[in-house]
């Protein structure tokens, strides 16, 4: 967190500098030249490549444990590269039902406009019914570590065991642990994303995503697979990904492909900001933890609180997985429900004074949301639950303000 991606040498600048700077310059053409045939490496334009960015994005492929990575200017723009990369028109592939919800919105509707087809599953349905839901175009398995908001914990080992079976990638959003508390990579998982908005910004400062690729898929063990990494690339005078990058031709591919045709890039002002938040990142994970577990705790006995959902808790569905998983805690994030129903969640989120309701979740301040009211607005009860979102689901984003505070807030909302 504090060490990796940015190691200056003498002379220079000890903290991470903003190169803000849409280009580069070079003394020959031919040096240019060998850039845009990716025969070097180098700088050549924001949109592909920056200093700032680069660095940023190696300390998060460390943090990972990844061979390489790229930022990009939101976590719905990491999933949509994370597949686009692999899937075209024709291609499908299977999905866990329980994941944010513009991430099934993108998936379940705008890429099927694309001509890319998605199955979703529920994450606790058995392999065998899992394995059902492939097709032979299939090309990837995709799920959330811990899903936004309904906070089912994905079975992992399970997941690679049947996305290598049928020849694909599993592609793990590890979004709310972040990889202070889950390697997917360690379990099987061969590419992470994540919506760097939310823990790892960790201040609400900056939009952004990334994509890591643990390098260990073998892309060229099922190459009629995947043609865009195993077949020369007239685009780039007929490379072949796979032969000229080896481990790092899914993410060069993400880069040199996508990331120059579609140019979801993150700025480097963004960047910059995001990796000042990496840098604490092991710091208030721990924090975010602790202070969760207490609110969890204390929902579980106020007598107007219906249910509570958080993977600590002994007596939580998820929580052997969750010990599993991620045993030095989750994240801060919490869902229950009131009794009364979502009139009463909405008069109790009214009268909060320190959490804010807010679009966002998972950054240093505590903050609440109602999803069937805000987030998940577009879909319809029987989505919503499909999704497994209740419309009565409050979803509180435990801060790192003193864990008595942030209780004592909870306490005169409920009272009022």
């Amino acid at each position: 967190c504090v060490q990796a991606g940015w190691s200056p040498t003498k002379g220079e600048p000890r903290v991470l500098p903003i190169y803000q700077s849409t280009t580069f310059k070079y003394d020959t053409s031919e040096q240019m030249a060998r850039l845009f045939d990716l025969e070097d490496t180098g700088f050549f334009y924001t949109r592909l490549q920056n200093p700032t960015n680069e660095a940023v994005a190696a300390k998060i492929a460390a943090l990972e444990g990844g061979v390489g990575a790229m930022l990009t200017s939101s976590g719905q723009a990491a999933n949509f590269y994370a597949l686009f990369n692999i899937c075209q028109a024709g291609d499908h592939f299977v999905c866990s039902s329980a994941i944010y919800g513009g991430t099934f919105n993108l998936f379940g509707v705008t890429m099927k406009k694309l001509g890319i087809d998605v199955t979703f599953v529920s994450p606790d349905a058995s392999e065998e019914e899992i394995i059902a839901a492939f097709r032979p175009n299939t090309k990837a398995l995709f799920g959330e570590t811990i899903s936004n908001p309904s906070l089912e914990v994905l079975d992992i080992e399970k997941f690679a065991r049947i996305a290598h079976s049928q020849g694909v990638p599993l592609i793990v959003d590890n979004t709310f642990p972040t990889p202070i508390n889950c390697r997917p990579f360690e379990w099987g998982a061969d590419i992470v994303v994540h919506s760097t908005t939310k823990y790892m910004d960790g201040h609400a400062t900056s939009v952004g995503g990334v994509i890591v690729d643990s390098g260990n898929f073998d892309w060229e063990a099922h190459a009629e697979k995947y043609p865009g990494l195993c077949t020369p690339d007239d685009s780039y005078h007929g490379l072949t990904y796979t032969k000229a990058f080896g481990k790092m031709a899914y993410m060069v591919k993400a880069t040199a492909q996508l990331m120059r045709d579609l140019g979801s890039i993150q700025s480097p002002q963004n960047a910059f900001l995001l990796n000042l938040g990496l840098e604490t990142l092991h710091l208030r994970m721990p924090r975010h933890c602790s202070n969760a577990q207490a609110v969890a705790e204390y929902l579980s006995g106020n007598d107007k609180v219906a249910w509570v959902n958080y993977c600590g808790l002994p007596g939580n569905k998820y929580h052997d997985l969750a010990m599993k998983y991620m045993p030095n805690g989750s994240c801060g994030v919490v869902s229950f429900g009131l009794k009364g129903g979502r009139d009463v969640a909405i008069r109790f989120m009214d009268n909060l004074k320190l959490a804010a309701i807010v679009t966002h979740v998972a950054d240093a301040r505590t903050c609440v949301l109602h999803p069937a009211s805000h987030t998940h607005r577009q879909l319809s009860d029987e989505q919503l639950l499909e999704a497994g979102v209740r419309p009565d689901l409050i979803r509180f984003s435990v801060g790192i303000e003193n864990v008595d505070d942030i209780i004592a807030d909870i306490r005169q909302a409920l009272e009022a």
